[in-house]
């Protein structure tokens, strides 16, 4: 097994990131065959709370703040805080803030994130959002 240093971790999940930064900006998913598309649509016609995303990041990156809430608005409200999630992980704010880390990404917090993610689920296909 090949053990990569924290370093060259972050180096490689930065240069992913970058890559599909300039994918995502440069050719549009909702015309194009080979973007992965929803089994769980695709099964059922009813959206997961992940359907939209591509559309929407797609939508950010041409600064199309309206386009890309109405693809996936939790995806777009959520970022910050996956953001906030990388910098405790990779940027040392786990050990300069134990006590926020367990409040922002504990145990409880986990319940609520699964709770919204599950409310937003069921209202975006009671109300066609």
């Amino acid at each position: 097994m090949v053990i990569i240093s924290r370093g060259y971790r972050v180096l490689l999940i930065l240069s992913v990131l970058a890559l599909l930064i300039v994918l995502y900006y440069l050719i549009d998913p909702m015309g194009q065959k080979w973007f992965p598309k929803c089994p769980f649509y695709g099964i059922t016609g009813y959206k997961c709370p992940g359907c939209g995303s591509q559309r929407a990041v797609h939508q950010l990156l041409h600064f199309n703040f309206t386009g890309a809430l109405q693809e996936n608005a939790l995806l777009i409200i959520s970022l910050p805080y996956i953001l906030l999630a990388f910098l405790f992980d990779y940027a040392g704010f786990k050990t300069r803030w134990p006590k926020a880390r367990k409040v922002l990404f504990g145990f409880n917090a986990i319940v609520i994130v699964l709770l919204i993610v599950i409310g937003w689920w069921i209202m975006r296909n009671l109300f066609a959002w």
